[in-house]
């Protein structure tokens, strides 16, 4: 991808988007036990907590996290502030999911190229292609403990360390990491 090529030339900033939500229920996403064991977890129904992240193949990372559903108006906004704090021409790689291309977005373009933001679609059915999604494997299986997903205030608080953690404390090796 050229866009690839420029960013590890210093040319632009390539950053990849997407949005994930967080809920008690935990995220197991494999287990074992003794033949005579019990393991339970607690299942509570919560509302969940969002995040949206845009992320570099550097760990520069921008992330927002809170408890609206993630819609139109709150991506809006999200890409609204990450255009305030560009240091260089930046292309942002999301995919094609509605919330992405509404018409509000689509009339704050003009705004957002001025300030030096472009926005690149990826083709459909392609997380593949989203390195965003290796940093959601990475906190969901790696970075929450079990003991993170005891209480809302609990899990609050391990996503936003490890959000703000990205890039510095926890790193990716995107050579090494697979997105499926």
């Amino acid at each position: 991808m050229e866009f690839e090529n420029l960013a590890q030339n210093g040319h632009i900033d390539l950053f990849y988007g997407d949005e994930a939500a967080f809920c008690e229920q935990g995220y197991v996403p494999y287990g074992w036990q003794f033949q005579d064991e019990e393991v339970a977890l607690p299942a509570r129904k919560s509302p969940s907590m969002h995040c949206i992240a845009f992320l570099s193949r550097t760990c520069k990372c921008y992330s927002r996290i809170n408890e609206r559903t993630i819609g139109a108006d709150l991506v809006h906004e999200t890409l609204d502030d990450f255009s305030f704090r560009l240091k260089k021409l930046t292309v942002l790689v999301l995919d094609n999911a509605a919330i992405h291309k509404t018409q509000k977005i689509k009339e704050r373009l003009a705004i957002w190229q001025r300030r030096g933001l472009y926005l690149f679609y990826l083709p459909p059915y392609s997380p593949h292609l989203n390195i965003v999604e290796i940093l959601w494997k990475q906190i969901k299986y790696h970075w929450l403990k079990p003991t993170d997903y005891a209480e809302r205030e609990t899990l609050r608080l391990a996503i936003y360390l490890a959000m703000n953690a990205v890039g510095k404390e926890l790193t990716i090796n995107f050579s090494q990491s697979q997105i499926i």
